[in-house]
Parts: C-alpha cells; structure tokens; sequence
C-alpha cells in the first residue's frame, strides 16, 4: 500500500507543477487584457485575494522543479539551483515596487536585512532546534560554515553598513561610483564563493556521511523539470507587480511599518525553501540545511543588490542601503553569535533558541523601534 501512495502523491505533486503556473500565466493575461495598467497598479480587493494564493502556489512550485533538478545533480549544486531561484523571484518582486512611480527607496534593503534575518535567526535557529529536540546533537562540516559566514560578513558590511559611513553624500546612501564599486566587488565576491562551493572545495559543502552518487536518482535530468522551473519562474516574475501593489495598499491602509513590507516579501520567498531545510534538519542532514539557510543569504546579498543597483542607476530612483542603528545592533549580533554556533561543527538546542531569540527581537523592533 506504500508505494501506490507515494506514487499517488507524486502523481499529483506533478500535476500541480504544470496547473499552477498555468493558472498564474492565465490570470496574468486576463489582467493584462481585461483590466489593462490601471488594475495592475491598483488592484482591487477581490483580485488580490485571487492573486495572492496563486503566486504563493507557483512559488512552491518553482521551489519543488528546482528540489528535483537538485536532487538530480546532487550538492553542492543542488543547493545552487534552489537559492538562484529563489533570489530570482525576490529580485522580480523588489524591483516591482521600485519601478512604481512613487517608488520604496527603502524596500531592497528592508529585503535584504530580512532574509538575512530569517535564515540566519529565524530558519537557523529552527532546524538547529527541531534536529536537536529529536538527536540531541548533530554536526556539520565547520569548514563550509566558516566560509558562508566570512562571505556573509563581508556582503553584509559592504551593502549594508558602509553606507552609513561614507561622506561623499549625505544619508545612508552611496554615489554612483559607490554604488558600481561596491556592486562589482560584491558580484567578484559571490563569483568567487561559488568557485570554492562547486569547483575547488565542495567537500567543505557535504556531511562525511553524504555522497553524491547517493543522492542522484541515477535516471539523469529529464527536461520536465527545468522546464517547469522556467514556467514557474516566469509566472512569479510576470504576477509580481499585481501582488506587491495589493500588498502594499493593504499595509498602507492597515497603517503597517515600510519594513514589514520588506519581511513579508522575504518570508513569501523564503517559506518553501524554510520549509525544505527544516525538513532536512529532522532528517539529520542539518549539513544541507545550513547549505540551504546560508546559501540564500550570500544569493541575496550577491545577487539582489547588483541588479538593484542597475535598475537605481538606469531610472535615477533613490536607493537607500544604510542600516538603521538598531538593525545594525542586530546584524552585529547576528554574525558574533554565528561565529560560535558554526564554529565547532556540532550543535544543540541551545544554539537553536538564542537564534530564535534574536529573530523575536528583530520582528518585535519592526513594530516598536
């Protein structure tokens, strides 16, 4: 009976990978024909509740072609394909609501900080607690870790923090020269993360008890897959600027803070890779777990900024980067704790609550600055 249900459950798993981007697609274009620019920046009620489930449905589809391709190929590129994607849709969304007219000079940085937040508190702390309620301790390749959060450091003080500090113009905010150095030393630095994670060392990247010949099915990579990765893709890409305008007239009216903006596209990004992880970390793979967590954070930072940085430049539209002082306090926090918790290559329960107890504050400070 086992395993007429598991083929039962993949059989629809896989339908629901070609209707849910189909679906998106559809809805798009019946906005686009039907409504025209006027609905797609002021979309009403109705809409946004139709809108709403069906990207998040696409964004779980995209993730679930992108865990086949991944299990196909197995780590370190599994996890490569898993956090492009996932920044190509966070990118998709972030520049949707900075193309508007009225723009959000502060929402790639609001995202930004809150990806590195959730994944490195709140997603952290999570599988490194529900791994350690269920095996005590588990343990994890330090010298992958070590890597992620030198990198990390340095991303994160570079875009988010050096703007603060910088005398060429006023506010947190870099010049343009500032801004095409930073994004080009920023782009070289990720580059050359990515050499070290699938060229020169992936063994700092896998378990010693992972093997990658393990992992892959043996089948090789059918098309079907990257295929419905791209559909998924396209469909978020093309809806997101129906959902971040609904979302955005919600907040405005519910009286929100402009970073909770900033944390619900994160988490709406992030959810089904979380969920991976966390999943991963029951399992006691908590090594690909960490992959997963810290390796959407270097995308983020890597990635995002650069293409922010390109389309600020090309439209002439602000582009706020510093760091207020009490997400500063938490960015500090955030990666001096890091360095003991990854530091050992072993971990418990302890780790996971002061993780989480760090994201609550974070979340808290949002609300009451």
């Amino acid at each position: 009976m086992r395993p007429l249900a598991t083929a039962q459950r993949i059989g629809f798993v896989d339908v629901m990978r070609i209707v849910v981007p189909v679906a998106a697609l559809a809805l798009y274009a019946a906005i686009t024909f039907l409504g025209g620019q006027a609905i797609k920046d002021q979309p009403p009620l109705w809409l946004s509740l139709v809108v709403f489930p069906i990207l998040f449905a696409t964004v779980i589809a995209a993730v679930v072609s992108a865990e086949e391709i991944a299990h196909e190929i197995g780590e370190p590129f599994g996890t490569l394909v898993l956090t492009i994607s996932v920044t190509i849709i966070e990118v998709a969304l972030i520049m949707s609501i900075m193309l508007e007219d009225k723009g959000n000079p502060t929402l790639a940085r609001d995202t930004v900080f809150a990806v590195v937040m959730i994944v490195a508190n709140g997603l952290v702390g999570i599988c490194m607690l529900a791994g350690g309620l269920r095996y005590y301790q588990q343990d994890f390749e330090a010298k992958g870790a070590n890597v992620y959060l030198a990198v990390l450091t340095a991303l994160s003080m570079l875009t988010m923090v050096l703007p603060n500090f910088t005398v060429s113009s006023a506010g947190p905010v870099l010049t343009t020269s500032q801004l095409i150095f930073v994004s080009i030393v920023t782009l070289l630095l990720y580059a050359l993360f990515l050499y070290i994670q699938t060229v020169r060392h992936t063994e700092f990247f896998t378990a010693n008890s992972e093997h990658n010949g393990d992992e892959k099915s043996g089948h090789g990579l059918r098309a079907r897959a990257p295929l419905l990765l791209i559909a998924s893709l396209v469909a978020v890409v093309l809806l997101s600027k129906t959902f971040t305008a609904s979302l955005q007239g919600i907040l405005t009216d519910l009286g929100a803070p402009e970073p909770f903006l900033g944390f619900l596209v994160a988490l709406l990004i992030l959810s089904p890779e979380g969920i991976t992880a966390v999943r991963a970390a029951r399992m006691n793979e908590l090594q690909r777990s960490i992959n997963l967590a810290l390796g959407s954070s270097l995308a983020t930072i890597g990635m995002t900024v650069p293409a922010v940085a390109v389309i600020t430049i090309y439209t002439g539209k602000d582009l706020i980067l510093g760091l207020g002082s009490e997400a500063m306090v938490l960015l500090f926090l955030t990666l001096l704790v890091s360095v003991y918790t990854f530091g050992t290559g072993r971990t418990n329960i302890l780790f996971g609550f002061l993780h989480l107890i760090i994201f609550a504050t974070y979340i808290f400070l949002i609300f009451v600055p």
